[in-house]
């Protein structure tokens, strides 16, 4: 049933899951309460009305399990990196046991010079635990690459639902308009932050501006 049930999600992102997807299916789902959130200190908080509109965080360096996918379509992209971030979650790593799921998933993303699409080929970033930190499990397969990112300064804002080319674009351009004309952000690199599984509709994600060095 389990299976099942992913296979109906991953149909809707038009992609196909494997049947070897039934053990990291299985492994994440007897873990999916422990989720250890990626550190970071709030710089600050802009909004109104006790609602944050968007929020300025610093992120740590840290260590990343990162997988690069150019599918036709941005969902394709990140669920096929997904799951092979999975397999090495859930065991195909050297030290051969789940390693623990963490929060967010980044997505890296570009746009076109027009800025009127996304670039194909997406970054898909796990943070590892911090058990693992000083020494990161070797990946079995040879498109997982475990990087060192440097320290982050972001603008963050949430939103909620689907992240397909369409809704990134039109979060872009509404954070755009929130924040007016600045040259504090790059232009043409973003993340979206994706915090639950992609079976829940109405799922919690960020974008992300990333702050000028």
């Amino acid at each position: 049933r389990l299976f099942a049930h992913w296979e109906a999600v991953a149909s809707t992102h038009r992609v196909s899951l494997p049947r070897d997807m039934a053990g990291p299916i299985a492994e994440m789902a007897r873990h999916r309460h422990a989720r250890e959130p990626v550190p970071y200190v709030s710089l600050s908080e802009h909004g109104k009305c006790e609602e944050a509109a968007y929020e300025e965080r610093r992120y740590p360096a840290g260590k990343w399990a990162c997988v690069t996918m150019g599918e036709p379509m941005y969902e394709q992209s990140i669920s096929m990196s997904f799951m092979k971030l999975m397999r090495y979650i859930c065991k195909e790593n050297s030290v051969g046991c789940h390693l623990g799921m963490t929060v967010p998933v980044l997505n890296e993303i570009h746009l076109t010079k027009e800025g009127t699409e996304l670039e194909r080929e997406v970054l898909t970033a796990y943070y590892l635990p911090g058990a693992f930190q000083q020494n990161p499990p070797v990946p079995m397969d040879p498109e997982i690459h475990i990087i060192e990112r440097a320290p982050l300064r972001v603008i963050s804002r949430v939103f909620y639902g689907m992240t397909t080319e369409e809704t990134i674009l039109r979060e872009i351009s509404l954070f755009w308009e929130l924040l007016g004309s600045t040259d504090m952000v790059l232009r043409g690199t973003y993340i979206v932050a994706s915090y639950e599984n992609p079976s829940i509709p109405q799922r919690r994600n960020e974008i992300w501006f990333i702050c000028q060095a």
